[in-house]
């Protein structure tokens, strides 16, 4: 990828379109994730905890990554919206599944509510490459 190019990629949130954002724009080395909220690929919302909504969230923000030539243990800083405070363990474990080693700088935030009342969850990401030299 040429040095400042810009490349987005979307993904099946039926939002993107509508609302004018990508799910994540790469620039040169930098990867950003927009806040991925738990949504399965045919745009209904994913059934379960707030664990396994952030889990949604977490391979939803994988795939973008991915898509974009970075990984998971490329993410510097993560942020997670939760809407009750009670949720924080076992958001916090599914984040901890994904980036236990990595361990990027993060933070978890407790807000009134998400778009949709079913969501519990939502969590976003910076990554940086580091291109490896011979």
């Amino acid at each position: 990828m040429a040095d400042g190019a810009r490349r987005n990629h979307g993904s099946a949130s039926p939002f993107e379109p509508v609302y004018g954002y990508s799910r994540a724009v790469r620039v040169g080395n930098r990867i950003d994730v927009a806040g991925c909220a738990p949504i399965e690929p045919d745009g209904s919302s994913t059934v379960g905890d707030a664990g396994v909504q952030a889990t949604r969230c977490l391979t939803i923000i994988a795939e973008a990554l991915a898509a974009l030539g970075a990984s998971p243990a490329d993410v510097v800083r993560t942020r997670m919206y939760i809407t009750d405070p009670a949720d924080a363990d076992l958001v916090g474990r599914a984040h901890g599944a994904m980036f236990g080693d990595i361990r990027p700088a993060s933070t978890m935030i407790v807000i009134p509510a998400l778009i949709r009342p079913e969501w519990k969850v939502e969590i976003e990401a910076e990554a940086i490459i580091i291109e490896k030299t011979a």
